[in-house]
Parts: structure tokens; sequence; C-alpha cells
């Protein structure tokens, strides 16, 4: 039976894959590379370069195809997500049918962890429910942009006894300020967090985390507002793209 490999590949950083994740990319015989569609690619570069660095030979072939495009739907979040998810789901199956044998392993590279905010997983048990492609697969973890934040903040992700909660920012902007305790953000093009910015919050934020571009800005929410929005503004100006995740956490004096 074919097998595909979900490989965590980290967030950014080379040097963030696993050994297990080293194991797993020498035993793919063929990589599919989802192009975002960017004219300066930086994402698909570094898939490459982690193919290139830890694969040993060169038998193994990356086969690269246009990502389908998320388009808003502005009646429903979920009926908009449900159609790209669809979309992705019939462009795998063709991949999966035409590109790989039935004794061959496939592999798909993901950023941070294929557990987190990432639809890797949902989209394969989508294909498997068809009934169209057999297969099977395995998850390797990887390091995630909210354990590479708190390494380089050098800070715990939770205080003593303090649950820690994952978010994204479209669900930040319908909260009050009074639900905000330990609070990760991911996913925030909007910069939620400025509707808190009178709250007694303190934020951890990083862009392009375990890069060469990583920036990084902490302090009092009230204070460094305004200077991660420039920040975030001038980064996406500069490379097209942004990637960044945050910790707002509230200051208990």
């Amino acid at each position: 039976m074919k097998k595909i490999l979900v490989i965590g590949i980290g967030a950014g950083n080379p040097e963030h894959i696993t050994i297990q994740a080293i194991k797993a990319l020498n035993r793919a015989m063929v990589f599919f590379i989802l192009d975002k569609g960017y004219a300066d690619d930086e994402l698909l570069r570094l898939r490459r370069e982690i193919c290139e660095r830890y694969i040993e030979g060169d038998g193994y072939r990356l086969v690269q195809v246009q990502d389908p495009r998320r388009e808003e739907d502005p009646a429903s979040y979920q009926h908009g997500i449900e159609h790209w998810h669809e979309q992705r789901a019939a462009l795998w199956e063709r991949l999966i049918t035409e590109e790989l044998k039935p004794d061959e392993t496939g592999g798909f590279l993901v950023w941070g962890d294929p557990a987190l905010y990432d639809s890797t997983l949902r989209i394969l048990e989508r294909i498997l429910s068809r009934g169209n492609e057999a297969f099977e697969y395995e998850v390797i973890p990887g390091i995630t942009s909210v354990q590479a934040l708190a390494a380089q903040h050098r800070i715990a992700l939770n205080r003593i006894g303090e649950p820690i909660r994952i978010t994204t920012g479209r669900r930040l902007a319908q909260e009050e300020g009074g639900d905000i305790d330990n609070v990760v953000v991911m996913l925030d093009a909007q910069c939620a967090f400025e509707r808190f910015a009178s709250h007694d919050l303190h934020i951890y934020w990083g862009a392009y985390l375990g890069t060469e571009d990583e920036v990084l800005i902490s302090g009092p929410l009230k204070d460094v507002s305004e200077r991660i929005k420039q920040a975030r503004e001038a980064a996406r100006a500069r490379k097209g793209w942004i990637m960044d995740t945050y910790l707002l956490r509230r200051d208990l004096g």
C-alpha cells in the first residue's frame, strides 16, 4: 500500500528538524510541495534546502504544484474554509494517484507541527473517506512557532499552576479583555491585540521565528502595540509575506 509521511519541519530554522524527521525524509521517495504563488517564495526555497541538507543521495523527487488560493466567503468563514479544503483534497488525491506508485512513500513537509493550526491531516482523512485512493499515513511532530517564540524570548509559556490557551487572531478579536490571562495568538492578520492596548497586558511578539529575518518585541502592550504594528507592516512590505505569533499575558503586579 502507498504510504504518506506528514513531516513537521519546524518554524523556519533548518536546525529545528528532529532526528525522527530526518529519518522520515530519507524514507520518502516523492515530496509534494505546495506553491503559494508568491513571486519570491522563500518558503519553497527553505523546503528544498531542508531536503538537500538532510536527505542522503538524490533518489527522491519534488512535485511542485500551485496550491488552491483560499477565497474569503463574506457570509461564512467556515464555508470558505470548507470550499478551500475540498479544492485541496481534489488536488492532493490526484497527486497521490498519479505521482505515487503502489509501493512508494510520499511526504508532505508541514511548517511547525501538523497538529497545530494546519489542515494536512484533515485533508488526508477527507481523501480516504472518498474511497477512491487507499494509503496509510504517519505523522512526525515538529517544533512549532509557539515553542520557538517562548525559546527566543526566554520565557515559560505558563506561570506556576496557570493554564495556557492557544487561539487565533480572528477569535481574539471577538473577546473581551477580561478573558485574557495567558493566551498565545496565531494567524492574526489584523493585529487584534490593538483592541486591548488599554489593558494591563504584557506581549511577547515574534515574526519569522528561527530565521535570519527574525524580529522580536516584548513589553507592556500599551507601550509597544504601535511599535509592533509598524515593525509588522515594514517586514511584510519588505518580504511580501509575514508569519508571526505572540503571547499575551496579564500583568499580575
